[in-house]
């Protein structure tokens, strides 16, 4: 399973027009889930993301997790965070978990995410969303957790 974390002065998830998820300060998370992926990866990433201290104290180091600050997450799931580039241009989603095992491990992301107290967001599976992020910092880190890793 993968998250793009991207920490956020806003952001805003919408879906031909209709507004579907919107915060002000807080992160905005992009995730992927790939093959193999179970629950134990969603609760993982979650308790990771919503315990990272990427937010600044009075002394502007990042020693603040989101919680500490008070902010919110937006949950988008990205299928495209498993692209394989390696061969061709046109790139390859083959690594990326079915849409029938991906939307339900998203949703428990989010779920573990909100167990951490972290008020949760989400945009819609399966739909083209606009997705608008207005990047403080910009604030962006990759995390990853293989199937069955520990």
């Amino acid at each position: 399973m993968r998250v793009l974390l991207q920490r956020v002065r806003r952001g805003r998830v919408s879906v031909e027009g209709r507004t579907l998820a919107e915060i002000g300060k807080g992160v905005v998370l992009l995730v992927g889930v790939g093959q193999g992926d179970t629950e134990s990866e969603a609760r993982w990433l979650a308790q990771k993301c919503a315990g990272l201290r990427v937010f600044e104290d009075e002394q502007g180091k990042t020693n603040l997790a989101l919680g500490d600050v008070g902010g919110q997450a937006i949950v988008v799931s990205q299928f495209t965070l498993y692209a394989d580039t390696r061969k061709g241009r046109r790139p390859s989603f083959i690594r990326s978990a079915p849409p029938e095992v991906a939307e339900p491990l998203v949703q428990s992301f989010a779920r573990f995410l909100e167990a951490e107290g972290i008020p949760t967001q989400m945009g819609e599976f399966g739909a083209h969303m606009l997705v608008e992020i207005e990047n403080d910092g910009p604030m962006t880190i990759f995390l990853e957790r293989e199937a069955g890793g520990s």
